[in-house]
């Protein structure tokens, strides 16, 4: 048995450990650049650290060659005027991918937290005049537009504090509306993974009373904030195996086969896009084309194959056929109904069965 003595941290929380330090040092660093007036009083305040921990971070930055110093005349530590710390040395292809994704973030539909713009910035200052040239073209010359994730005012917000709840490795508690519930719930949250799937935010996250994590939408937490309770967050957790074969982000129980006939008239369309990752395809010399996926759950894919009416015929399973009619059958009620009082009228239909 090892002792107390010799017993190591687990990986996970020596790297978490790590990271702080290097987050503290990189703080640290930000103060003394910028314009304020930061004496060690000060620093230890801001940085929440003791006087013996504040001098390791300066001995730390002057080992790796920064000149800091103490200025007695402002009462503060500075950084030589004309020291600059060295470039990076990037590539072309990286100084794109820098500038691709500062687009990307600063974009009002991704909702994430401002600060790549302020990365590249600083890249700029640092790097040759080749790398400064590619990172501001390539930030003028591409944009983002008309990109189909839903709008709230608090969800960049929510994000970030997700964010936060994930580097720190510690629970989320916030109130949660659902349209698939009578009215909010309150929950605690061990976050797992905060991912963008095709057209919004999720929460991958594992309720504190519950063995299995589930999927929440961004958008619909009407509070949420980070506990301060340590969070249980698995190492091995893989966010492809926990979707599996979903057509989107929720994952039925029963795997399906399914098999569509497209219309020659949409096969050109329909081919410009790879829909799901178990996607094959079959060209006929007519010019029609089948697609075969395979899928956990009917529910999210039945929605996609109707927007295709007309072009589309469902050869297999007929369980997704089934689905395919009631909601074409429910559309052609509520359009052929006239309007009563404002509001649409329509025949009550019952949904076939689910066998999943």
């Amino acid at each position: 048995m090892t002792s107390p003595k010799n017993h190591r941290p687990p990986e996970s929380e020596r790297r978490l450990r790590h990271n702080f330090r290097l987050a503290r040092l990189l703080k640290f660093l930000e103060l003394v650049s910028g314009p304020g007036q930061w004496n060690p009083k000060s620093l230890m305040q801001e940085l929440e650290v003791s006087e013996r921990t504040l001098h390791r971070l300066r001995e730390t930055l002057e080992l790796a060659g920064v000149p800091l110093f103490f200025s007695k005349e402002e009462n503060a530590y500075r950084i030589r005027a004309d020291y600059r710390f060295p470039p990076l040395n990037l590539t072309d292809e990286e100084a794109i991918g820098q500038a691709s994704a500062t687009v990307l973030s600063e974009s009002e539909a991704i909702h994430l937290p401002n600060g790549s713009k302020g990365t590249t910035r600083k890249l700029s200052a640092t790097e040759n005049e080749r790398v400064r040239t590619i990172l501001h073209d390539a930030i003028n010359l591409t944009e983002v537009l008309d990109l189909k994730i839903a709008d709230h005012p608090k969800q960049r917000e929510t994000i970030r504090v997700v964010q936060e709840a994930l580097l720190r490795r510690q629970m989320l508690n916030g109130t949660y509306r659902s349209p698939y519930e009578p009215g909010p719930v309150t929950l605690n949250l061990h976050p797992y993974r905060l991912a963008l799937i095709k057209q919004a935010w999720y929460l991958i996250a594992r309720p504190d009373a519950e063995d299995s994590p589930r999927t929440f939408r961004i958008v619909r937490f009407k509070k949420l904030k980070v506990s301060g309770r340590a969070a249980t967050i698995p190492d091995d957790f893989d966010l492809k195996a926990y979707l599996g074969n979903a057509w989107s982000v929720y994952r039925g129980e029963v795997t399906h086969k399914v098999e569509l006939l497209f219309a020659r008239e949409v096969a050109e369309v329909v081919l410009e896009t790879t829909w799901h990752h178990s996607q094959t395809v079959k060209k006929h010399t007519n010019g029609s084309v089948t697609l075969n996926f395979q899928v956990d759950g009917l529910e999210e894919i039945v929605r996609w194959v109707v927007s295709w009416a007309g072009k589309v015929r469902v050869v297999k399973p007929a369980q997704l056929t089934a689905k395919v009619l009631f909601l074409h059958h429910q559309a052609f009620q509520v359009n052929s109904k006239g309007r009563r009082n404002g509001a649409v009228e329509s025949e009550s239909v019952p949904e076939p069965g689910s066998q999943e």
